[in-house]
């Protein structure tokens, strides 16, 4: 159920940000206009769960009512389609994990601003071994992974952790469809991959997970973006999604029958058992506090984690057509812009987080 099509599954939009060569694209020239319906896109995923959930019980209505707007929450069953079809127009708003933020809409030269941090990954990720315990025995294997994806930046995170390379491992890239059976031959040794297809391959004999996203807390963040122009000609829409967030997320962290109610409805939503949601809730950090992913915003390590991720995504050429990793421009609060100010397409942008915070919704 989590990241059934994948999340991590993000070569297929890096091929796509490629075709929309960062040196032939720029922002759109058209003028923000104020609006009363939006569209906002989502793919399954524990974290993103609370938002068709919101839409089922009558959240969404309650704050796009309060607002005076519409707001849509429309499945893609394919992940990276829905952000591709957010960085063609189709969406207003999408959910995206903060790498593909970046090498597909922003580095596709489509100004977008991440509004809510919603989670991190918590071990939702990870790198497995047959065979050993630790990581170091991962030297000369082939590792099976979605390349150009997340995994592949866990793989490189794990390897330059321990004093490793990407050249020390030959990566041979799997599908997310097909990586459970294909780690299930003998020949296959070593594998990344996210949950639940993790969870699977982990349960076989000899597995372990030798380094997963726990590791790294805070560096595969899961986001809610918004198109800049739109948000800047209706802040509206921006306190509207964030408050429809912070209620249902309350409500799903409740341990009482409501709360237990609510993850069950997700788990069903989802195509999944609450037990096993429940569980993947387990391995997922989930920013259910305003203040709490304020913090996480504002504080430098996001710009640390955010130089690590562009640095990756530019080696594996999915800046195309860019000479440096500069040329994406990234900002963040406090003024603080990473790469080229001239063409800022990544916003991070804390201030409806801040409303929340301050009980101004």
């Amino acid at each position: 159920m989590l990241r059934k099509i994948g999340k991590a599954a993000a070569m297929a939009g890096a091929l796509m940000a490629g075709t929309m060569l960062l040196s032939s694209c720029s922002p759109s020239t058209k003028a923000p206009e104020a609006r009363k319906e939006f569209n906002i896109g989502w793919s399954i995923y524990a974290g993103w769960m609370p938002w068709p959930y919101a839409q089922q019980a009558g959240i969404v209505k309650k704050w796009a009512d309060k607002y005076g707007i519409k707001i849509n929450i429309t499945q893609v069953n394919d992940y990276v389609e829905s952000v591709n079809q957010y960085t063609a127009g189709k969406f207003d708003g999408v959910t995206v994990a903060n790498m593909d933020a970046l090498t597909i809409p922003a580095a596709g030269g489509k100004d977008t601003s991440a509004i809510i941090v919603g989670d991190y990954s918590n071990g939702n990720d990870g790198v497995l071994l047959k065979g050993a315990d630790n990581i170091a025995a991962i030297k000369g294997r082939s590792v099976y992974l979605v390349e150009l994806s997340v995994s592949h930046y866990l793989l490189a995170r794990a390897l330059g952790e321990h004093g490793m390379a990407m050249s020390d491992v030959k990566t041979i890239n799997t599908s997310d469809a097909d990586i459970v059976a294909t780690f299930g031959s003998p020949q296959a040794n070593a594998a990344v991959t996210w949950n639940p297809q993790l969870a699977v391959m982990k349960a076989q004999p000899g597995v372990k997970a030798v380094f997963t996203s726990a590791d790294i807390p805070g560096e595969i963040l899961d986001l809610l973006v918004v198109d800049t122009a739109t948000l800047k000609a209706n802040p509206n829409l921006g306190k509207a999604l964030t408050g429809i967030w912070y209620e249902t997320v309350a409500l799903m962290k409740r341990q009482d029958a409501q709360g237990k109610a609510a993850r069950a409805a997700m788990a069903k939503l989802a195509g999944s058992t609450p037990e096993v949601f429940d569980n993947q809730l387990t391995t997922t950090y989930l920013y259910d506090q305003p203040k709490a992913a304020v913090a996480a915003t504002t504080d430098p390590a996001l710009v640390t984690t955010m130089t690590r991720v562009r640095d990756f995504s530019f080696s594996k050429g999915l800046f195309k057509g860019a000479a440096s990793a500069d040329a994406v421009g990234m900002s963040f609060p406090g003024g603080k812009v990473l790469g080229d100010p001239a063409h800022v397409t990544l916003r991070f942008d804390p201030s409806y987080m801040a409303m929340a915070a301050d009980g101004k919704l």
